[in-house]
């Protein structure tokens, strides 16, 4: 979604700026956009500059805002496990995946998965997206996933609250022909 938000925001700008500079290159190719006397025009009107205060600062704030979220990172790049000593140890993120992935794609009725982790590094969530095969029963697939995936997931990391958001989809094939 990030991307598509980069693509409708970068096209915004771009459309605003090729506005802005048709503008004053037809309407006034050796001025300024505002003359003096526009200026003082607009002065005499008290909500003109609180206005265009108001419009920068959210523009600014939309600005940074989009920086933020540019920065911020979607995955997560190590889990802490309790050891069981008192000690605890670091899990890579992408290894885990990996291995929740697998085990996912593995099951009767699912053709592929995908898994990305989520949340913070000591209370973890996973984003799990199911491909399920034509002849595949949702029900069926998220009650082995539960099972077989999920469950040991939690015991083999000792995470009592493994919360993981579950996305089915069928994969694409072409309707059989019956005869």
């Amino acid at each position: 979604m990030l991307s598509a938000v980069n693509r409708v925001l970068v096209g915004l700008a771009g459309l605003v700026l090729l506005a802005l500079g048709t503008a004053v290159l037809a309407g006034r190719p050796h001025g300024v956009l505002l003359s003096t006397a526009d200026r003082h025009k607009w002065r005499a009107h008290g909500w003109w500059w609180p206005t265009v205060i108001a419009v920068l600062s959210v523009l600014v704030l939309l600005a940074l805002w989009w920086l933020l979220a540019q920065l911020h990172r979607r995955r997560l790049r190590e889990v802490v496990v309790d050891c069981g000593d008192g000690g605890t140890a670091v899990v890579r993120g992408r290894a885990l995946e990996a291995v929740l992935e697998a085990e996912a794609g593995a099951l009767d009725g699912v053709d592929r998965a995908r898994v990305t982790l989520t949340g913070h590094r000591t209370a973890p969530g996973a984003r799990i997206t199911l491909i399920l095969a034509p002849h595949a029963t949702p029900v069926t697939a998220l009650q082995r996933l539960h099972e077989a995936v999920l469950a040991p997931a939690r015991t083999s990391t000792g995470l009592t609250d493994f919360r993981a958001e579950i996305r089915l989809r069928a994969v694409r094939h072409r309707a059989e022909r019956v005869e």
